[in-house]
């Protein structure tokens, strides 16, 4: 006897690749996943009713599956049909609404599960074995059926839960029974208790879908305001909030701006203030800084200066975050200190949260990292306090990001592994999960970083898609895969083009850079990095990125000057821009820094080179400062330098030290590219290790000859056989 189990969703995504030659769209594998279970004789017949999965069952199967219920006495039918609609029932609620006795109940339930129609699970709740055999039952209720068993079914939910409590479960499924019946006025009060009920155990999704149909019921409802207790702007801003929750940030600006046009501004300015605050965020998300700011700032103008109000405190608050984010940390410090002294005499910590995560960041990033990580991990305790997941996870996200600013990566990642842990409890976590990615790939534990980065399949905007994004560039580089990180650059080229904050503009002129002179195409990775430059030095003091970018800029130099001494033409101008921009690595690696000391010494190290002159001791120094700091891929491009370097003075052990210590480590990374070109070099050098010639150096290129003194550039005679 062979059990047939159902496919899994991956093995169900590859059965509709095969039937529809290409892979299946995300809502239609979610669909039919659902109403097939797996079953793949099932999803076949699905799929043949309609394409996009919601078709009915075709006649010969709906009679196929109706001929086992149809033998079943008129108790069971009976039954059935209240499942159907219930979808999981217990016996106790099965008693509330049905017309059998209890003996017949019990007879009707087993008789069920016997055929192999309803299935009890260990909580003794029944419900049907398949979604299909479900979905013929339910469809053959006539209309009025329909609605009577919804609303008997809602009635005794009620009664239920005024005897053990409404919890979100419960409270859900009386909003549905009393909509799916038909009585609106009951529907829109069970939706709206639904939906904080829903909220209270951060159910966000849950919350926005039942706000959204008090929404939909508002107008076909008299008096709804004393139905529901709460008026139609404060239901729109809750309803933002829960699609906020869920990144569905183009919703919730559609929903706070409706709020909006309704509110009185000069009648109720701090609740126009309020919603505008919320707006100012979502436009933020979505990547329109200059809208945000604008938006924050109209709505201070209808806030008194003198008042303390929690909504002037809170978009203080957001004001010094979105300083800090694009760069300007002084002004984030100050609108900070005062957003803390508004939030406490107002009493709203919430505002003083936001400010001292602000602050943190800002002080980190001027030099102070203890008294930076102090602030964070006090907005991480407020957060913690308020059962905020949304700024809890900024709060963990952002002291993870200082710690790791600051060279102390693996801190950094215990800390954003902390914070993922406990905010995907109640929320999303994409962002985290990015950044667990980020350092693990910093730190060379490449497949992990891999694993941790979020699903393709999953819906991203704003700033969270150009951070996803852009790691996945970063790891595309670094696998060697050019045309994935062509592609995704591409990708993202219009969002970062309306961009302010320095941390994206910073890796999108880094990495586009990177590609473009790995293809040989200096004058287009140039334009980049003066591009990024450009907008990023405009009123900001994000020393990091500033730092990273000009010492890009040093080693596209480095190469342009000796494209030009290669073609006889003079190096004058790369050097003179090679100077500019260690220049710029200088100044802005003053102080205690660790991760940009590497940069400035491996900028250093590309001067030498720019200038023709390239010194073995600079590039092991910088391998061994990105030694201290766990950056394995630095130290494999910095050993391959100091292998050219050594080979440039005519060190051939130097070379194959650094070489194999290079290569070593690409491999082990499995950076494609980067291991090509050490190999290349090994094979061009015929550099031999531990004795035996390297693996990429074929045996009849003559390995294994020494070069006599006499023949230039160490070629065999055969070698300059070939060249003449």
């Amino acid at each position: 006897r062979i059990e047939l189990s159902p496919l899994t969703r991956d093995e169900l995504r590859e059965q509709l690749t095969d039937i529809l030659g290409g892979p299946p769209e995300p809502e239609l594998l979610d669909r039919l996943w659902s109403r097939s279970e797996g079953n793949p004789l099932f999803t076949e017949e699905l799929l043949a009713a309609g394409l996009d999965g919601r078709g009915t069952l075709p006649p010969t199967m709906r009679d196929a599956l109706m001929v086992r219920v149809e033998r079943l006495s008129d108790g069971a039918q009976e039954v059935l049909r209240l499942v159907s609609k219930g979808r999981r029932l217990d016996t106790e609620l099965l008693a509330d609404v049905t017309t059998l006795e209890p003996a017949e109940l019990s007879a009707a339930l087993r008789e069920a599960v016997a055929n192999h129609i309803l299935a009890v699970d260990e909580d003794d709740w029944y419900s049907f074995r398949h979604a299909l055999l479900r979905e013929v039952v339910a469809d053959d209720l006539l209309p009025g059926e329909r609605s009577a068993i919804h609303l008997q079914l809602a009635h005794a939910l009620e009664r239920r839960a005024a005897e053990r409590g409404e919890g979100a479960h419960l409270a859900a499924g009386i909003a549905h029974h009393y909509y799916a019946a038909g009585d609106q006025p009951a529907a829109l009060a069970a939706s709206v208790r639904a939906a904080d009920a829903a909220d209270a155990v951060h159910a966000h999704g849950e919350a926005a879908a039942l706000s959204e149909r008090a929404l939909d019921l508002w107008d076909r409802v008299e008096n709804p305001e004393e139905i529901v207790g709460i008026d139609y702007v404060e239901l729109l801003r809750r309803t933002a909030i829960d699609t906020g929750a869920m990144d569905d940030f183009p919703r919730k600006e559609h929903l706070l701006k409706k709020a909006l046009a309704l509110v009185d501004k000069e009648a109720e300015p701090r609740r126009a203030a309020d919603l505008m605050e919320g707006l100012a965020r979502t436009q933020w998300s979505l990547n329109r800084g200059a809208d945000a700011m604008e938006t924050a700032a109209h709505a201070l103008e209808l806030l008194p200066e003198d008042e303390p109000t929690k909504e002037r405190a809170r978009l203080l608050g957001w004001l010094a975050k979105a300083r800090m984010l694009q760069g300007k940390y002084m002004a984030s410090l100050e609108i900070g200190s005062e957003a803390i002294e508004v939030g406490k005499a107002a009493g709203d910590t919430l505002a003083e949260g936001r400010a001292r995560n602000a602050r943190g960041i800002s002080l980190a990033a001027l030099g102070d990292v203890e008294a930076g990580c102090a602030e964070l991990r006090q907005s991480i305790e407020i957060a913690r306090a308020r059962d905020n997941m949304s700024e809890l996870g900024s709060a963990y996200a952002n002291l993870a990001d200082a710690l790791n600013a600051a060279g102390r990566t693996r801190e950094a990642l215990k800390v954003v592994e902390e914070g993922q842990i406990v905010v995907s409890q109640r929320s999303r976590t994409d962002w985290l999960g990015t950044m667990i990615a980020e350092f693990q790939w910093l730190l060379g534990e490449w497949d992990s970083a891999d694993r941790w980065m979020p699903s393709s399949e999953r819906h991203q905007v704003g700033t969270a898609l150009m951070y996803i994004m852009l790691q996945r560039i970063e790891m595309a580089l670094g696998r060697g895969d050019h045309a994935a990180a062509r592609e995704y650059l591409d990708e993202i080229s219009e969002y970062v083009g309306g961009s302010s904050e320095p941390q994206f503009l910073g890796a999108w002129g880094t990495l586009s850079a990177r590609l473009d002179l790995r293809e040989g195409d200096i004058e287009s990775a140039r334009s980049k990095v003066d591009e990024a430059l450009d907008r990023i030095e405009f009123c900001t003091e994000d020393a990091s990125r500033i730092v990273r970018l000009s010492a890009v800029g040093v080693a596209i130099e480095a190469d342009a000057a000796q494209r030009a001494r290669d073609l006889g033409e003079d190096p004058g101008p790369a050097l003179a821009r090679a100077e500019i921009m260690l220049a710029r690595v200088r100044a802005a690696a003053e102080g205690d820094r660790p991760v940009e000391r590497g940069w400035l010494l491996t900028a250093e190290a590309h001067s030498s080179r720019a200038a023709g002159e390239a010194e073995p001791t600079l590039w092991a120094d910088a391998a061994e400062h990105w030694e201290s700091l766990e950056r394995p891929y630095e130290i494999a491009v910095s050993r391959l330098h100091e292998a050219e370097a050594h080979l440039a003075a005519s060190d051939r052990q130097g070379a194959t030290t650094a070489a194999s210590s290079a290569l070593v480590i690409a491999k082990k990374l499995g950076a494609g590219w980067l291991t090509g070109e050490i190999e290349g070099l090994c094979a061009r050098a015929r550099l031999q290790f531990d004795g035996a010639p390297s693996e990429v150096v074929a045996e009849e290129a003559g390995a294994d000859h020494e070069p006599a003194e006499e023949e230039p550039f160490g070629l065999t005679p055969r070698e300059r056989q070939v060249l003449t």
